[in-house]
């Protein structure tokens, strides 16, 4: 992927390897002069400082919190090269999918997905470590 607005972040599924199992870029390239952002976990908390119980509002809380954290250092979902999600129950892949491929459309970043039994507070039950660069 050659993103339009910039060529700081490509993205691609190389031939020589099986397709990906899910929505995922293979290979992730960051250009030289690119700065890197690391972002602290994101979680499902909505605007009012609320956890929501249902594990889908989580995921669509999350994905919105990554949208605005990027947008607060004028970056885009085009910019993210790594998203590691940890999740404390099973994910629902047909809602998380439309959420995920509305935020980063059809060449999505590299991802990695772990089962584990607790998050940092009792309530969450997913988390995103997003990385980007711009």
């Amino acid at each position: 992927m050659t993103n339009s607005a910039h060529t700081t972040v490509q993205r691609y599924n190389p031939e020589s390897l099986a397709k990906p199992v899910g929505s995922y870029s293979h290979v992730t390239k960051i250009s030289r002069d690119a700065e890197m952002y690391v972002f602290s976990g994101q979680i499902g908390i909505d605007q009012n400082n609320v956890i929501p119980n249902d594990f889908n509002q989580q995921v669509t809380h999350t994905m919105d919190n990554i949208v605005n954290i990027l947008a607060s250092q004028k970056l885009t979902p085009d910019h993210v090269v790594k998203v590691n999600i940890w999740a404390t129950q099973e994910i629902d892949w047909d809602h998380f999918y439309e959420i995920w491929n509305r935020v980063f459309g059809p060449t999505p970043p590299s991802m990695t997905i772990a089962y584990i039994t607790a998050l940092g507070l009792p309530e969450l039950k997913i988390e995103l470590d997003v990385w980007a660069a711009g």
